[in-house]
């Protein structure tokens, strides 16, 4: 059966719907997850220190952290000091290991060339029902490390042609 005309979107239609339900865009989705990496347990760290990390301009930085403080994610104080709220504290857990089941299950498949670059780019598109399947599929390798072994010998006949 064929999908309805209604149904498909390019990419940046998919960006959009998401956009209009209210959630992060994926460079707010970066600079929280980024912020969660260095700062989770009450810490705080610096804009500059963030916008450093993230290879971007201060100025840059602070407008985004000024978006996430608005929306409830992040504190934002005086001398560009920034904390986490709960609700950023549990969205950046939430972003940090999606970025890690992803990055696990690249790695176990087999993907080596620029890794953090695809799992940057799968992360921010996927969604919750496929990224649980993905982390079934993550535990069922870590079960299973036969089945990674076949892979890895699929992977390598497939290589050379066969």
């Amino acid at each position: 059966m064929g999908m309805k005309n209604n149904e498909f979107h390019t990419v940046r239609g998919y960006q959009l719907l998401k956009r209009k339900s209210g959630l992060l865009t994926p460079a707010m989705e970066d600079y929280l997850e980024m912020v969660y990496r260095n700062i989770s347990g009450g810490n705080y760290m610096r804009v500059n220190t963030l916008a450093g990390l993230l290879n971007v301009r201060t100025s840059s930085a602070t407008k985004m952290v000024q978006k996430l403080s608005q929306r409830g994610f992040l504190e934002y104080e005086k001398y560009g000091i920034i904390s986490l709220t709960k609700k950023g504290e549990k969205l950046g857990g939430f972003l940090l290991q999606r970025h890690n089941s992803i990055e696990r299950f690249l790695k176990t498949i087999g993907v080596d060339e620029n890794l953090l670059r695809e799992t940057e780019l799968i992360e921010h598109t996927i969604s919750e029902n496929t990224l649980r399947c993905i982390e079934c599929l993550n535990f069922y390798f870590e079960e299973n490390p036969k089945v990674i072994e076949e892979l890895k010998n699929i992977r390598q006949r497939y290589d050379k042609g066969l």
